[in-house]
């Protein structure tokens, strides 16, 4: 399956739906209901409701524009984050039992003033007063029996990347390569675990190559992860809250410890960034390189808890 907007593998890309990115097909990401009083229930479902459509055709008015151009340099995008329909989708949109970072703000405090909150935060946004704060880092054992630091941002923080990594989906859907599966919309690693079997039984494959970058998140270099984003973002006010949070650095043990590399796994925003980071230094190397390759080669690249994976299966 090839979308009409992206390369894609169209022998391993498993039949699972994926993201539309230049129709109005486009389904933002669900969020999570709410219960609401009985006497405001189809009231606010309703002004919820129409909000989100506002929202996606916001969304796909971007899109389009990308699908126009696929070299456009977007200027001003950030006024969409600031948009508290937006940062409120965002919130709802969050675990509701998520853990709190060092603000200790947990999402059902932040809900008891939720519009009061919000309309701060937007206030913030725009005028450049948001500052990141420092994620708290916690670790989770891993199967080999060592530690995994995951970093646990504040809950403003979660809001704003949510709200941010919604807005660049629009623009950056229509970039990545098919064979890439790690945390995009509407793919999985049951999608990447397809491609991968589909390309075994249906082709006469004679290596299967896995490649595994050690301690992703720990290495990226900041400066080149600004310039990569920076192809397609000319917002100067989106670059710079971006470089905010990979300065922000993280908290253990009551210290905060500043880097100069890598972006904590946990944000909603990392993930992205990733994607991002490997499409200008893997995907589009390897994507060129492959066609000058002798016989057939096929890939799939899933980005997962930091060790982005990628498989490279030729004859």
């Amino acid at each position: 399956m090839m979308n009409e907007c992206r390369e894609s593998d169209s022998l391993i890309v498993s039949e699972k739906p994926l993201n539309k990115i230049c129709d109005n097909k486009h389904m933002a990401e669900e969020v999570e209901k709410r219960r609401l009083a009985k006497g405001n229930q189809i009231k606010q479902n309703k002004s919820r409701t129409q909000c989100r459509e506002i929202l996606q055709s916001e969304l796909d008015r971007i899109r389009q524009v990308v699908c126009r151009n696929r070299n456009e340099q977007f200027t001003a995008i950030w006024h969409h984050v600031c948009n508290i329909s937006r940062l409120r989708e965002a919130y709802f949109g969050l675990k509701r039992k998520g853990a709190p970072g060092i603000d200790g703000q947990t999402w059902k405090q932040y809900g008891i003033n939720l519009e009061g909150n919000l309309k701060r935060l937007s206030e913030q946004l725009k005028r450049g007063a948001y500052r990141a704060m420092p994620v708290r880092r916690v670790y989770i054992p891993k199967p080999d029996g060592r530690q995994r630091p995951i970093g646990v941002p504040a809950l403003e923080d979660k809001i704003v990347q949510r709200a941010t990594v919604e807005v660049l989906n629009a623009i950056y859907e229509a970039d990545f390569k098919g064979f890439s599966y790690g945390f995009r919309p509407n793919r999985n690693q049951h999608n990447a675990l397809d491609a991968v079997a589909v390309a075994l039984d249906c082709k006469k494959v004679n290596w299967v190559l896995d490649l595994d970058i050690r301690g992703f998140f720990d290495a990226i270099d900041h400066e080149w992860m600004v310039k990569f984003v920076e192809h397609r973002i000319r917002d100067k006010r989106l670059v710079r809250h971006i470089h905010k949070w990979l300065k922000a650095g993280v908290m253990e043990e009551g210290q905060i410890l500043k880097s100069e590399t890598g972006t904590p796994q946990g944000g909603s925003i990392s993930p992205l960034l990733s994607n991002i980071y490997l499409h200008y230094v893997f995907d589009l190397w390897a994507n060129k390189w492959r066609t000058k390759a002798f016989g057939d080669v096929f890939m799939v690249r899933f980005a997962d808890d930091g060790v982005p994976r990628v498989h490279l299966i030729y004859n």
